[in-house]
C-alpha cells in the first residue's frame, strides 16, 4: 500500500473550509486527478459514485462519507484503485488545517506500480489542497 499525506494551512474557519470541500460533485474542479464524476445513489451522508481519474480514463467505484466539518472518507469499491482517501478538516481558532490521507494500491497486474504512482498522487494532491486554499482565501 502507498500512504500519503498532505496538508496545509488555510486563513479560515472550519464552515467555510467545509463549504467548499464538501462540495463533492465539484472535485474535478480542484483535484486535476479527478476526470469526472457521476452520482449512482445517495443515502443520507453516504454517495455511491463512479469516477473517471486521469490515469487512463479509468473508471472506479467509491463509496464516499460526508462527516459534516470533519472529514470526508472515500473508499474505492471497484476499479483500478484499492483503499481510500480521507480530506480532514483540523479546525484551531480562526484557521483550518486541511489534511489529505492516501492508503491505497493498483490492483491486480498494475499493483507493481503502485510505488511510481506515489509520487505523481501526492504532487497531485498538493496542487488540489492549494487550489482549495487558494480559492477559500481569496
Amino acid at each position: 500500500m502507498a500512504t500519503i499525506e498532505v496538508k496545509v494551512q488555510i486563513k479560515a474557519p472550519a464552515e467555510k473550509v467545509w463549504e467548499i470541500v464538501s462540495d463533492i460533485d465539484n472535485e474535478p474542479k480542484f483535484w486535476k486527478g479527478t476526470k469526472e464524476v457521476k452520482n449512482i445513489s445517495k443515502n443520507d451522508n453516504i454517495i455511491n459514485r463512479e469516477i473517471t481519474i486521469a490515469f487512463r480514463d479509468q473508471k472506479c467505484m467509491q463509496e464516499v462519507t460526508l462527516v459534516p466539518k470533519e472529514r470526508i472518507h472515500a473508499k474505492f469499491t471497484k476499479g483500478i484503485i484499492n483503499g481510500e482517501k480521507i480530506v480532514s478538516l483540523i479546525p484551531k481558532g480562526d484557521t483550518t488545517t486541511l489534511q489529505t490521507t492516501w492508503d491505497i494500491k493498483l490492483t491486480g497486474m498494475m499493483g507493481m506500480f503502485t510505488g511510481m504512482i506515489k509520487k505523481h498522487i501526492k504532487s497531485g494532491t498538493e496542487q488540489a489542497m492549494n487550489s482549495i486554499k487558494n480559492e477559500i482565501e481569496r
